[in-house]
């Protein structure tokens, strides 16, 4: 659960970076609704404060292109034809990780390719400490101390693991990247795999 001032907050500050996983029920197709930022509505959907929580953090790498949004918390809602967004709604419907906080580690920095993000990086390392403190204060600022982090692919996870102390987080746990080519519903089942997998242990 998170109050209405702190949701508020989160929207103001990191809107246009952020956002939390909860979306629309899909409709006949897969990708249907997903962009329905209807549901980020606290007056028409006030409920979805006690769904949402920053216990868990979901991280991406960075945007894959350059836009900007109309409304707070459109990332990872990608109605775009090459958009995967849904697979991630599909992985996580009826979990307990359903309304986790969502973001990417590098920050301003559109780019379709991972490989192109780590080359900038490799060439400019203080920027790997640069993004790794934001994200640190990010954490701070919507209230998550020592979450879960489920990190999107192998290159997200490896900044985080490298970057981070292990007093920072409760657990740190890749998962495929949700743009690998997989259906859903074999994402869905890789993922719950590995999140169950890591429990066990």
């Amino acid at each position: 659960m998170v109050s209405k001032e702190l949701y508020e907050a989160i929207a103001n500050k990191y809107g246009h970076v952020a956002s939390w996983a909860v979306w629309d029920k899909a409709g006949d197709k897969p990708k249907s609704n997903i962009s329905n930022m209807a549901v980020f509505n606290i007056n028409s959907n006030p409920a979805i404060l006690e769904t949402i929580h920053t216990n868990v953090i979901m991280v991406a790498l960075n945007f894959s292109r350059d836009v900007a949004f109309e409304l707070p918390f459109m990332n990872f809602h990608d109605s775009n034809r090459h958009g995967q967004d849904y697979k991630i709604r599909f992985a996580f419907e009826d979990t307990k990780y359903y309304g986790s906080y969502m973001t990417d580690i590098i920050k301003d920095f559109p780019m379709l390719s991972s490989g192109d993000v780590l080359k900038h990086l490799r060439q400019n390392p203080h920027e790997i400490e640069i993004q790794l403190n934001r994200f640190r204060e990010e954490l701070a600022f919507i209230k998550s101390i020592k979450p879960t982090i489920l990190a999107f692919g192998r290159d997200t996870y490896n900044i985080l693991s490298r970057g981070l102390g292990q007093n920072e987080y409760s657990s740190l746990i890749q998962l495929t990247h949700y743009s690998h080519q997989i259906s859903k519903e074999n994402y869905r089942e890789d993922t719950l795999k590995k999140l169950g997998a890591f429990i066990a242990t």
